[in-house]
């Protein structure tokens, strides 16, 4: 039964970089199949569509973070890692906010990409408006970030 509090750590950890990585790769497979019908028509406009395919990556990345941070405050990156099964559930529960929004907010990203994508299609000159309705998107993941990098830390200094 001791051992159940790493397992539940262990899973938040896996489920931050599982859940916001596949988001992520859904989301910039959307934004390249766009881009790519793009950049058969006119090849110029490579850079902007680029940058606008690349947008639903970044939940990948702080998923990756998430997983990291967790990782190393729980003791597998070093250290010791036997917890109780409360503070294993706390850990797993910290790393939700990342999962959960990680996947959802890459996938909605990823259309709103695909929609700047079509408007730098046939208004290149429009890229800057047309980034800032991906970018809006980035808002909900970067609040998700914060809120399993403040929980997670949080709980080093608990006692259960």
């Amino acid at each position: 039964m001791d051992k159940l509090g790493i397992v539940f750590a262990l899973t938040g950890a896996v489920l931050a970089a599982l859940m916001s990585g596949v988001g992520s790769a859904k989301g910039v497979g959307m934004g390249g199949e766009a881009a790519a019908g793009v950049i058969t028509e006119d090849p110029s406009k490579f850079g902007k569509v680029l940058i606008l395919q690349l947008l639903p990556g970044t939940q990948g990345i702080y998923g990756l973070l998430i997983a990291f941070i967790t990782l190393s405050q729980i003791g597998v990156l070093g250290g010791d890692s036997n917890m109780s099964l409360a503070k294993g559930l706390l850990y797993l529960a910290a790393c939700l906010p990342m999962a959960i929004v990680g996947y959802g907010s890459a996938i909605a990203q990823a259309r709103a990409s695909v929609a700047s994508i079509s408007v730098v299609a046939k208004k290149p000159e429009q890229f800057g408006k047309a980034m800032i309705f991906p970018a809006m998107v980035e808002t909900y993941a970067i609040l998700a970030l914060l809120i399993s990098i403040l929980a997670i830390t949080g709980i080093g200094g608990i006692n259960i």
